[in-house]
């Protein structure tokens, strides 16, 4: 048994392991905290007393602003615009006022859809205030792009699909802002599990704006929509602050601040049924939860208040009492409590209506909890638990650190279930929205630095001794004693050590290695995405996130960049220089991006030399990266007729979601018939596939006829060189020939 698993065992059972036995000394145990130093919510919590009666103030006469508003993020319009819709009308033959005609007359089967994202708008715009909208799983095909183009006029079928399915299409409600949205988004914050992610984000985004439109429906009549607006405006104070919220308040009248005061002031409504802790959480099986500071053990009566309220952690997040008991608790002790919480409800068959146990992590884990969570998280589709798998993800947002957030990131890039994958992207998107950021932005932001000075090193202390630890090129540790000599890897602590500092160090070492492995991994990909999708950082964001970052600059300096197509590279003691070794300034306003081998052109060789002189060992292909072309009829052509009725194994289809691509919505008996690249300017490359890939089954699908390759929208010739020779360079490699 490890130290760490052994530490996970609850106290008695620790004090019968013996070191040698692999068990790890208990220290003496304490004296428990006195009842005056545990948080008041452990001893006396708001659900064990009876709550004070006030007849709460009605306003029947506040009415909220009647406009209805889009409001769009930077860039966000055009990418919805640019949505693909799939299988679509191609033929600029169709007879689009019949098709009206059938639409009205209600003989138009399984086609409205369409007909609204592609049809004629003068045609389009009347019909919009009575249509149904569309409410199941592939609804971003179809909501997304009508949404950019009619805005506004399409929201009520908007928010009918919302009504229909709220955790597909509440996210089609984001840009807009009304009384019946906020209505909307705050009945999906109570109500719903899966929605109130959506709901949560819309209110981040509109907020003040949003507090104005709930507040008459928060002072209204005692119903449903009084208590959705009140949670709405508990939520708002929250992220506003109170007296923001009672500041909006006051634009109506002075009386409706006060009651909105009064309201944000009460002790925020316990459930309607308080929880019942289960058998297999008994505190007594659980590990010790110790005070910051003196070390004292929580009371046993204090353990079983704390379960009770770890168990009312919910899909919204936890309760805002546990903020005094993470403040006052031992970050440690409540980690490893969380944790064993988490193991006994595992142990238990992970029931689903006490999933809390997933959902406590996010208040009690910590850096080691998300290191241990995240494999669970990516295996658990693959037993049957894709939604466990989902509130995983919100676990990690919710810790909440720069090591959950980079895990968080990994899982967006890469893992085997297609579904998990896309929503580790929106929880991510989510993030980054909430801090102000482009996806992109925030993912610089986080490649983390693990304690790790400027120079890339960390000194590890075993009392009497210390050796320095860095890492080269391709990231293995480089270790040195403190007279400078090179050592093959760090000692164990020895017998002269400082036992407790050697065995910190020793731990943190064998962690710092594995997350330096992640992030290398995480991070390589990520460039080579960024140089494909042609991403570009400002001269600021170019020195302070990738020069300036201690392990990321080993990526940087193997790499040949442009500033405004103009190429460089970064030398080894950080300056920058160019193909002549000459020193390079970056223009003050420089688009910075990495260079692909069409941008380089005949440049290529010359590079090449230059890193071959320095024996650079690029983390990725760039100046030896093959490049493909597109013909003449093919640039004019809406499909690729070379590599159109060739058939291919399915491995080597699968093999693409490695390079991006990803399998399309499931048609009849559940068959993925498509295999799609998103490509930069909102493009889109699918291979249409046949017999296709049944999902659940994909070890029964045969060989793969390609039937055609086609690009939505335009013509092959609109894509960016780069993006065309990516493509060409993807669907060559799965048809060619097997040797």
């Amino acid at each position: 048994m490890t130290d760490e698993n052994t530490l996970a065992l609850p106290t008695a059972w620790r004090r019968r392991l013996h070191p040698r036995r692999g068990g790890v000394p208990v220290p003496k145990a304490k004296p428990a905290a006195d009842a005056e130093d545990v948080p008041d919510v452990l001893v006396s919590p708001p659900w064990t007393r009876t709550p004070a009666r006030t007849k709460p103030a009605v306003r029947t006469d506040l009415t909220p602003p009647a406009d209805t508003t889009a409001t769009w993020a930077d860039g966000e319009r055009e990418e919805w615009a640019a949505v693909r819709r799939g299988r679509f009308l191609r033929d600029p033959r169709v007879d689009w006022k019949r098709l009206v005609r059938d639409y009205e007359a209600g003989t138009l089967q399984y086609g409205d859809t369409t007909l609204m994202t592609e049809g004629p708008e003068e045609l389009i715009r009347d019909l919009l205030p009575d249509w149904r909208g569309y409410y199941h799983a592939d609804a971003d095909r179809f909501l997304r792009p009508v949404a950019a183009k009619y805005e506004t006029a399409v929201l009520p079928a908007l928010l009918r699909s919302a009504g229909r399915n709220p955790s597909v299409c509440g996210e089609f409600l984001l840009p807009f802002r009304g009384p019946e949205v906020a209505r909307t988004m705050a009945d999906h914050l109570v109500r719903l599990k899966t929605g109130r992610a959506n709901a949560e984000r819309w209110l981040d985004r509109h907020g003040p704006a949003a507090a104005r439109l709930l507040v008459p429906d928060a002072l209204g009549r005692a119903g449903k929509a009084r208590r959705n607006a009140e949670s709405a405006l508990r939520y708002l104070a929250g992220r506003l602050g109170p007296d923001t919220v009672v500041e909006i308040a006051r634009e109506y009248d002075d009386a409706a601040a006060t009651a909105v005061g009064d309201l944000l002031a009460a002790d925020d409504a316990m459930p309607a049924t308080i929880p019942t802790v289960p058998a297999w959480a008994d505190p007594a099986l659980l590990p010790p939860v110790r005070l910051r500071g003196s070390g004292r053990e929580l009371p046993a009566a204090a353990i079983r208040h704390l379960v009770t309220l770890l168990a009312m952690t919910g899909p919204g997040g936890a309760r805002p009492e546990t903020r005094a008991v993470r403040d006052a608790c031992d970050p440690g002790s409540l980690a490893a409590f969380g944790w064993a919480l988490f193991e006994r409800w595992q142990e238990a068959g992970t029931p689903a209506d006490q999933s809390w146990a997933l959902a406590q992590l996010g208040v009690t884990g910590d850096d080691a909890a998300v290191r241990r969570l995240t494999p669970i998280i990516r295996a658990w589709p693959g037993k049957g638990g894709h939604a466990r798998a989902a509130a995983g993800l919100d676990v990690l947002a919710a810790i909440g650190t720069d090591v959950a957030l980079m895990h968080l990131h990994g899982i967006a890039q890469k893992v085997r279930f297609a579904a998990l994958q896309e929503r580790a992207g929106k929880k991510m998107a989510e993030v980054a929205e909430r801090r102000g950021l482009t996806p992109d932005q925030l993912a610089d932001r986080l490649v983390p630095r693990l304690g790790l000075d400027a120079s890339g090193g960390l000194t590890m202390d075993y009392g009497p001794r210390r050796f320095h630890v860095g890492f080269d090129e391709q990231f293995r540790p480089l270790i040195t004693d403190e007279d400078g000599k090179l050592r093959k890897t760090l000692p164990k602590p020895g017998v002269k050590d400082d036992q407790t500092l050697a065995t910190d160090a020793y731990k943190r070492f064998a962690e710092l290695k594995k997350d330096v492995r992640t992030v290398a991994a995480q991070q390589i990909r990520r460039l080579e995405t960024a140089m494909v999708d042609r991403r570009h950082w400002t001269p600021a964001e170019f020195h302070e996130h990738l020069v300036g970052h201690p392990l990321l600059w080993h990526i940087v300096r193997r790499l040949v960049w442009l500033a405004d197509g103009t190429p460089f590279r970064v030398a080894e003691d950080r300056t920058l220089a160019d193909v002549e070794d000459d020193a390079f300034a970056l223009p003050e306003n420089a688009q910075i991006g990495i260079a692909h081998p069409l941008d380089l052109g005949e440049a290529v060789k010359a590079w090449a030399e230059v890193f071959a002189d320095y024996e650079i060992l690029q983390p990725f292909p760039q100046l030896g990266r093959p490049v493909h072309a597109l013909t003449d009829a093919e640039r004019k052509a809406r499909s690729l007729g070379r590599f159109t009725d060739v058939t291919v194994p399915v491995g080597r289809v699968l093999g693409l979601e490695r390079r991006g691509w990803r399998r399309g919505t499931p048609m009849d008996a559940g068959v993925q018939e498509t295999i799609s690249r998103a490509l930069p300017g909102g493009r889109e490359v699918t291979v249409l596939l046949d017999p296709g890939i049944p999902v659940g089954y994909v070890e029964g699908a045969g060989d793969q006829r390609i039937e055609d390759v086609m690009v939505v929208p335009g013509v092959f010739g609109d894509l960016d060189p780069v993006a065309a020779s990516e493509v060409l360079a993807d669907l060559a490699e799965i048809v060619r020939e097997t040797p």
